[in-house]
């Protein structure tokens, strides 16, 4: 792995951690089903405008980008966010975005055992280690009083999550990738348009830190990480693409701790230090 490989990662993983403060905000004030619905068909035409502003189309995609687009509309925006949207509202945005570290975990274990991937002997220390900083930082939680159905509908989004990084594989190699970003937002917002009616009801209260952490998830963890994301992927797999969700916890708990004052407990800094 080269140093704009890493770098490109410790990039995204902020990005994508940022983006649990933002919508932690944005689910205090708003149905989280609805306003992940909007948000991801704000981002699907904006991404869809940019890629055709790029001189991308889709009637280039591939077969393989088009399921890309598909299992990730359902499997990463419509599952993973969905899931981790809805946990929100009883849990803190530092705890989801550090069960969401345990998806590389996930990934290795499904690359290894469906996919027949290798990982070397000092990448399965490494990922054990990970293991053992995102059990430190649970038990700790667990005991102050979190919720636990938020957590188990956490640990599931993580599990939609290394399914959809999966199938990644080859969604950029026939190029188009901004349009596979926007489409792939598009089946996200249908997906959840259609259930959210029978969930939900839309009660906004509309403040402008709502409306900044709203256009802010669309525009930077939306639309710019998941385009880093499959530049990622296509350069170093999806395996050690993976890896980098093991620095969501550090940035997820910093911004919570910043912009929310969640605290941080003493677990909490040791299992992110070993992680």
């Amino acid at each position: 792995m080269d140093v704009r490989a890493i770098a490109t990662g410790v990039i995204f993983a902020i990005m994508w951690a940022s983006a649990f403060t933002s919508s932690r905000m944005i689910v205090v004030e708003a149905p989280p089903l609805m306003a992940l619905a909007l948000r991801f068909a704000v981002s699907g035409v904006i991404g869809v405008l940019i890629a055709l502003a790029m001189g991308e189309t889709w009637r280039a995609l591939t077969r393989n980008q088009w399921r890309a687009v598909v299992v990730l509309g359902l499997c990463q925006n419509a599952l993973y966010l969905g899931l981790n949207w809805v946990a929100m509202q009883w849990i803190e945005a530092g705890l989801a975005s550090i069960i969401a570290a345990t998806m590389p975990l996930i990934v290795a274990f499904l690359g290894w055992s469906l996919m027949g991937e290798r990982l070397r002997p000092l990448g399965i220390a490494g990922l054990g280690l990970g293991l053992i900083g995102v059990a430190i930082i649970m038990g700790a939680r667990l005991q102050g009083g979190s919720d636990p159905v938020g957590i188990a509908m956490c640990f599931a989004a993580a599990i939609a999550l290394a399914i959809a990084t999966l199938s990644v594989r080859g969604a950029s190699a026939g190029g188009n990738v901004m349009m596979v970003v926007g489409l792939q937002m598009l089946v996200g917002a249908t997906s959840l348009g259609i259930i959210a009616p029978f969930f939900e009801t839309w009660d906004v209260a509309l403040n402008a830190r709502l409306i900044g952490a709203f256009f802010y998830t669309v525009l930077v963890p939306g639309l710019l990480a998941t385009w880093i994301w499959f530049k990622l992927v296509d350069r170093i797999g999806a395996v050690r693409a993976a890896t980098f969700h093991f620095l969501t916890p550090f940035f997820g708990v910093a911004t919570g701790a910043l912009f929310l004052n969640e605290k941080i407990a003493g677990g909490d800094v040791i299992g992110v230090g070993i992680i």
